[in-house]
């Protein structure tokens, strides 16, 4: 297939396949999908009414709410009359929703209920908004607000009827298809910008890596021959919005909606239904698949678990060889069969049984759990880049990986390492620029050069690996990117605080190393009873943890649940330049202070008191 637009590719796709299913949705009788031909008159329509609504070329439109197919029609929709999609993550709360819709001056935002409602209806009668319509999913709704109207009723708004699928005709590869707010690191997100041709050029480079994935492991192919999707990381965010929102449906794959406000556990029920036959999911999903099948194999007894053992050991002998793409050895052949037909294949479902392959990205996967999945027969194509390269920059081929590796550079992208180890891109997959920001787009695209933040090299084969990054923007193992600075400040504005540097880099939440104002401590020492207390005995008390702990929590209402720091560890000695923990400027050396203070962060993630994760913490995916 080959196209220039989003609506070039879904009309194209139309044609091909007008009977094919999609989009299915979980409901009281079961999966229900739509057919393309049926799915192309409500996007027709839906934009039809956008128009009536008063949305022209350019305008832009938000979208708050979790994966859908009204989400998925609503885009599409927007995209056919050349607007301006304006993704917003669900999680996020009231007034970093406002700032994204007021910002990006959206006109009419489409939200999934009265709770994404409520956060930015206020905008309405605000002045400096542009917001003058919102449009709410849940037909049930009826809440007798102004200016709101029900997702079913745009599309019989044809006061005027406009030739929708003519004017798809008139987008160009240049206009602007979608603003995405990424996160920064000193507060209020930037509007990456990301034309038709960027997202376009990106589905085509990668496709034939996909289409090469989708054919490992043949004697799994569904009967039927009909791909199956999962789609359940936030498609708000650029890494499914393409890698799965568009890549996925462009390829004539069926896709399925995890049902809403889904759980762990009902998120792999969904899995298990559809048996899906690739599947994208962030690093924390299979560190989660893995340590459940290991926890199993550790609570077996006797030949079982031998059995088992043996056959995650034979699993493990193939990896090198299925890195390579070279033919077993006979001996490890007839081996790896037996475990296969005894053990491996009870471990593959857990994701369907009919997974072939899998991509991996928002954060670094772990050799071990790469090389866990690889010899169960389970390959993870791991990829690189940033919402700003639309997203992908590199990624893995199939036929030959390294785990540690993101693979090459796509096809018309050039990725270079500058002289302090940055690693640059230039091509086609660089965006336009940051929205009503041209300073941090010059600084951020030099000479054509987009400069990523992290620090890189290139291997002995030309593959990529990421060492080190060179800002301080956090990315959890779920995926989620956390600005540190703004948690840092808010709490070291607490008299109790002196300083704070926070960690979670490829965690599973973020933590905080605190050092408290030793004075401070020390009066509220003496009046809780505790002043025969030496310092550090105080700063390891169980009533000041308490105390600390009350701080935080209050400290963190102001944030998003992805983005709060769960828990923390207080360092009774103050950082200091003269002991390499802060620069001349007193800004700390978060390196320095994080391989100094080891044992106390490997402490917060291994204790038993860990915090409870919620499905927003391990499987939401940010900007």
């Amino acid at each position: 297939m080959s196209f220039k637009t989003v609506p070039g590719m879904f009309q194209t796709l139309v044609n091909e396949r007008p009977n094919l299913k999609t989009f299915y949705t979980k409901e009281d009788n079961g999966w229900q999908g739509v057919e393309l031909i049926e799915l192309q008159k409500f996007v027709e329509d839906f934009a039809n009414g956008l128009k009536n609504l008063g949305v022209n070329e350019h305008d832009k439109v938000a979208i708050i709410g979790a994966n859908s197919r009204k989400w998925a029609i609503s885009d599409y929709a927007i995209a056919h009359i050349r607007a301006v999609s304006v993704p917003v993550y669900p999680t996020l709360i009231p007034a970093q929703s406002q700032y994204v819709v007021e910002h990006s001056e959206s006109k009419i935002a489409i939200v999934q209920d009265a709770i994404q409602l409520d956060k930015v209806y206020s905008l309405i009668n605000d002045a400096n908004s542009n917001l003058n319509t919102i449009i709410i999913m849940d037909d049930s709704y009826d809440g007798g607000k102004d200016h709101v109207v029900k997702f079913s009723e745009v599309f019989n708004l044809k006061d005027e009827v406009h030739d929708i699928r003519e004017i798809s005709k008139s987008v160009q590869p240049e206009d602007l298809l979608t603003l995405i707010y990424t996160s920064g690191t000193t507060g209020n997100p930037k509007g990456v910008m990301l034309s038709h041709a960027n997202i376009c050029n990106n589905l085509l480079s990668i496709d034939d890596i996909i289409k090469a994935a989708m054919e490992l492991n043949p004697e799994l192919k569904p009967a039927d021959g009909i791909e199956r999707f999962v789609s359940f990381l936030p498609i708000s965010h650029s890494f499914e919005r393409v890698g799965g929102h568009y890549s996925i449906f462009s390829q004539g794959t069926s896709i399925y909606y995890a049902e809403m406000n889904f759980t762990p556990e009902i998120l792999f029920e969904n899995i298990r239904e559809v048996r899906p036959t690739f599947l994208t999911a962030v690093p924390r999903i299979f560190e989660k698949i893995h340590a459940k099948i290991m926890d199993t194999v550790s609570e077996m007894t006797g030949v079982k678990k031998s059995l088992a053992e043996w056959s995650i050991g034979v699993g493990m002998q193939t990896v090198p060889y299925r890195q390579a793409s070279k033919k077993l050895p006979f001996v490890l052949n007839l081996k790896y069969s037996i475990a296969d037909k005894l053990v491996l294949n009870k471990f593959r479902a857990a994701l369907g049984g009919k997974v072939r392959a899998c991509s991996s990205g928002g954060s670094a996967l772990s050799k071990e759990v790469g090389s866990f999945f690889c010899g169960i027969g389970i390959s993870i194509i791991e990829g690189y880049g940033l919402t700003e390269t639309s997203p992908v920059m590199t990624i893995g081929h199939p036929d030959f990986f390294k785990f540690g590796t993101v693979g090459k550079p796509i096809p018309g992208v050039e990725v270079k390492i500058a002289s302090d180890g940055e690693i640059l891109c230039k091509g086609h997959n660089v965006m336009q620029g940051y929205y009503k920001n041209e300073e941090a787009t010059n600084e951020a695209i030099v000479d054509g050069w987009f400069h990523s933040g992290d620090i890189g090299e290139f291997d002995e084969d030309g593959l990529l690996r990421i060492t080190d990054r060179k800002k301080s923007l956090i990315v959890t193992s779920g995926g989620k990117n956390v600005a540190p600075q703004p948690m840092e400040v808010s709490l070291t504005s607490n008299k109790y605080i002196e300083q704070c540097n926070v960690v979670g880099d490829d965690r599973n939440f973020i933590s905080a190393l605190i050092v408290p104002n030793k004075e401070n401590l020390m009066a509220w020492a003496e009046k809780e009873g505790l002043a025969s207390l030496d310092y550090k005995s105080l700063c390891a008390h169980e009533q000041t943890y308490e105390m600390f702990d009350a701080i935080v929590k209050y400290t963190m209402t102001n944030f998003s649940r992805y983005e709060s720091i769960r828990k923390f560890a207080l360092i009774a000695d103050e950082w200091t330049v003269d002991k390499g923990e802060l620069t001349p400027k007193m800004s700390i050396k978060r390196k320095v202070v994080i391989e100094k203070h080891k044992a106390e962060i490997e402490a917060i993630y291994n204790s038993p008191n860990t915090p409870v994760k919620t499905p927003d913490d391990e499987l939401q995916l940010g900007g």
